[in-house]
Parts: C-alpha cells; sequence; structure tokens
C-alpha cells in the first residue's frame, strides 16, 4: 500500500514534524499542496499544541497530523489534546510505541512510528502500527547509534516487516525519492528540504545557513548522550572536544543544557545554539513555498522515472 492511499493524500510525501520548524503554517500548506503535513509537537507546550492545530483546521481542509516524540515530559496532556481535536494522523519517534499506539487506534488514530533499526521496527510493528519511518543517518536530528544509512536500513526493514514502510533521512529530491520508491518504500518523509520553506517558523538565519551549508557542512554528534546530526558550529565543536576528552554524560548534558535548539533554529544563534540538520541540505541553494518544493520534487521524479525507463528499461 502506497501512503497515498493509507493518508488519502495526491503525493506519496510526507513532511517531517519537526522541532521548532513544523508549525502550523508549514503542516497546512503542504497539505495544501498534496502532501502530508504534520505539526512537530516535540517543541510545543500542549496549549500551544493546540493552538497550532486550531490553525492549521482552519487554514487546510486537507489530511494533516501530529508528530510526537513519546519520551515528551508532558505527554499525557499532549496525547489528550491530540485525541480531543480529532487528529486522524500520529507520527510517534523517541520512546516505546506499545505505550500509546493502541490507544490512538482505539481512537481511530492512524499511527506510524520512526525507527533507526530493524529491532524497532518489528517492535512498532508487534505493537501495531499502521506503517513505519526507516529513518537513515543521513537524516538531521536524532539518529540511531548503528549509524545505518537509507538505502541500506529501507530494504532491511521492508524484507522483515509486513506493513508500509516510508523511507527518510537523505531524501531532498524528486531522483532520490524515486530511488528509494524503487527498493519498495510506499513513501517518503522529508525534513531538512521543507526546512528551507517560506512557511518554516524556523528563524530566517537558520534557513539563510542551512541554503548555505557546504558539502560536509553537517556531523554526528553527541553520541555520549543520543546521536543527533548537527550543523558544525561552536557548540558542535564544544561538544565534540567534551566527548573526545573523556568527559562525563552528566557533564556532557549539563553544557548541552535546555532549550539549545530553541536558541539556534527558533531564536537564530548560529554559534552557540544547536543547529539540526541533514546532509541533504547541502544540495539546497533557495528558499521558495512549501507549494514550490512539492512542485519541483515532484516534475524531478516523473522526469527522472522517465529517463530511467528510456535509458535503462527499454535497453535490456
Amino acid at each position: 500500500m502506497f501512503i497515498t492511499e493509507l493518508f488519502k493524500i495526491q503525493y506519496p510525501i510526507v513532511q517531517a514534524g519537526m522541532a521548532w520548524c513544523s508549525g502550523w503554517e508549514l503542516a497546512s500548506a503542504v497539505s495544501n499542496a498534496g502532501g502530508l503535513g504534520l505539526i512537530g509537537a516535540g517543541s510545543m507546550q500542549p496549549e500551544v499544541l493546540q493552538l497550532h492545530i486550531d490553525k492549521t483546521k482552519a487554514n487546510t481542509d486537507k489530511p494533516f497530523g501530529v508528530n510526537v516524540p513519546l519520551l515528551y515530559s508532558r505527554i499525557d496532556e499532549t496525547m489528550k489534546v491530540i485525541i480531543n481535536s480529532g487528529i486522524k494522523i500520529v507520527f510517534t519517534s523517541a520512546g516505546n510505541p506499545s505505550t500509546w499506539t493502541s490507544i490512538l487506534k482505539n481512537e481511530g488514530i492512524i499511527v506510524v512510528h520512526v525507527v533507526s533499526n530493524l529491532k524497532f521496527a518489528q517492535k512498532a510493528e508487534a505493537a501495531g502500527v499502521d506503517a513505519i519511518v526507516a529513518e537513515g543517518v543521513e537524516a538531521g536530528g536524532h539518529n540511531g547509534r548503528e549509524e545505518t544509512s537509507t538505502l541500506t536500513l529501507l530494504p532491511l526493514i521492508i524484507k522483515n516487516t509486513h506493513i508500509p514502510v516510508i523511507a527518510a533521512g537523505g531524501i531532498g529530491c524528486g531522483k532520490s525519492m524515486l530511488a528509494v520508491m524503487s527498493l519498495g518504500a510506499a513513501g517518503v518523509q522529508i525534513g531538512s528540504r521543507f526546512v528551507a520553506s517560506t512557511e518554516c517558523s524556523a528563524h530566517q538565519n537558520f534557513k539563510n545557513t542551512v541554503v548555505q551549508l557546504p558539502d560536509g557542512g553537517t556531523r554526528l554528534s553527541m553520541k555520549k548522550i543520543t546521536p543527533v546530526r548537527l550543523i558544525k558550529n561552536s557548540f558542535c565543536n564544544t561538544i565534540e572536544s567534551m566527548e573526545e576528552k573523556g568527559v562525563s554524560k552528566e557533564e556532557l548534558l549539563q553544557y548541552a543544557g535546555k532549550g539549545r535548539t530553541r536558541l539556534g533554529m527558533f531564536e537564530g544563534n548560529m554559534e552557540e545554539g544547536e543547529l539540526e540538520i541533514g546532509q541533504v541540505a547541502a544540495n539546497f541553494d533557495t528558499i521558495m513555498p512549501a507549494s514550490d518544493i512539492i512542485k519541483e520534487i515532484m516534475l524531478s521524479f516523473h522526469e527522472a522515472s522517465n529517463k530511467v525507463k528510456d535509458t535503462f528499461c527499454n535497453k535490456w
């Protein structure tokens, strides 16, 4: 099953629910353009999430969902907001899907869980989720300790599970979308490309930095705490220096503190903030409306598909 059927959307594109980046404006714009917009609840208090849900409903009549990190401190209140608001699609991550999947499904909600390895994919399937996001190490934000690439992880999970698998990590254009769908992906989840959109709620400094990012401009860091792909800056360099010196996990957590992602991605401090983005950002050089991003992705998808068919499929 393709995710166009599962979510009742036009294109098999999910906009990742990224903390500080995925508010109501981006979610509604992506949904209006034929993809699935997600509100990123990870950076929102329950009352703020309610506001974003209400605004998204006011700005689109198309399907949209909410992304929820399950380790969130006010998870009970967040889930109450989601259920009471009549949300029909929830993506969960960073936690045990067994805790909430059955509760959400009993409310008629489609549940998708994000994983970085086969073990967690099988646990998610056993928990009863409707689909899985297989996220490779190229992705921005939190990553798996296995550091498995998308093109390795995706076919492994597809082979060993029986529900739709959505590919994520390193996908930012139609050509990469075609590549993962040729491996059996039911659709794609794209984050970094939508950071460089006019509707993204991140600070303009962060967006500008993303579209100027060179090859090798990100690094998988904070491995002693939880692996996160970051843009190289003063914060990233200091964390890595501390890790190399062998400081304790407690010292690393104290330095990282709270509010680093807000400081960087939302408030625009490009040196002391935590700047999460995927490797694929090195391919981007423009900030554009989300609707144009989706049009560009679908155009290049069809062009690449036709080229492959004409160049290779008819040759052998």
